[in-house]
């Protein structure tokens, strides 16, 4: 059988080189290509035509992981498998909304790297444990959840964006930027927008500011 192509999408040369390492005793992976940005990223998956992406989320200046998947992931294309250091509920549902096949961590043990991989490349899903616990939970709490909008204006006010920012950021008008934060603090039982940060930070929603 053919090998298994895959891309490489990550910033930080150290850990590249280690998945190289991670990837190298497996005689059915082919290493097919490296990117540093998410740019990078999109257009190696266009020109390589790999089967799986390992995909970072943070990849400095430039698209983010998730806006990456998104452009990358098209019928009969590439599986992308999000290699990460983040699980909160904003990274781990942009991502999923955006296509990827899987979600893992970076201190996932090296075989479960390897069975994420076949799993992706055979169109199976491969999900951390840390991360099915928290998409179940999400499912099965009676506590209202955030939607993925909701999350990514909540994620901006974290960062210390004013409404008027938030809006030119997302292409949306400053009521309806306004409009997703009175559905947040309703849903979170907040009257503020530091509260807001402060109660999502504490159930794992958004990274701390």
């Amino acid at each position: 059988m053919a090998p298994i192509r895959i891309l490489l999408v990550d910033d930080h040369p150290v850990v590249r080189s280690g998945l190289r390492a991670m990837l190298a005793g497996q005689p059915d992976f082919e290493l097919v290509g490296e990117a540093a940005t998410g740019e990078e990223g999109v257009e190696a998956a266009r020109e390589l035509a790999p089967d799986v992406v390992l995909m970072d989320l943070q990849l400095g200046p430039g698209i983010h992981g998730s806006e990456a998947t998104r452009q990358i992931v098209t019928p009969g294309g590439p599986r992308v498998l999000v290699l990460t250091t983040f699980d909160t509920d904003a990274d781990i549902v942009a991502a999923i909304e955006a296509g990827a096949t899987g979600y893992l961590l970076k201190d996932a043990p090296s075989d479960d790297l390897h069975a994420a991989i076949r799993s992706a490349a055979s169109g199976a899903s491969a999900l951390a444990p840390s991360v099915a616990s928290r998409l179940l939970g999400r499912v099965r709490t009676g506590e209202p959840t955030l939607s993925p909008r909701e999350l990514e204006v909540l994620g901006h006010v974290a960062a210390g964006l004013s409404n008027r920012q938030i809006s030119r950021r997302l292409f949306l008008s400053e009521t309806t930027v306004k409009t997703h934060l009175v559905h947040i603090y309703t849903k979170l039982g907040v009257d503020s927008r530091t509260a807001a940060v402060a109660a999502a930070t504490k159930r794992g929603l958004i990274r701390s500011p």
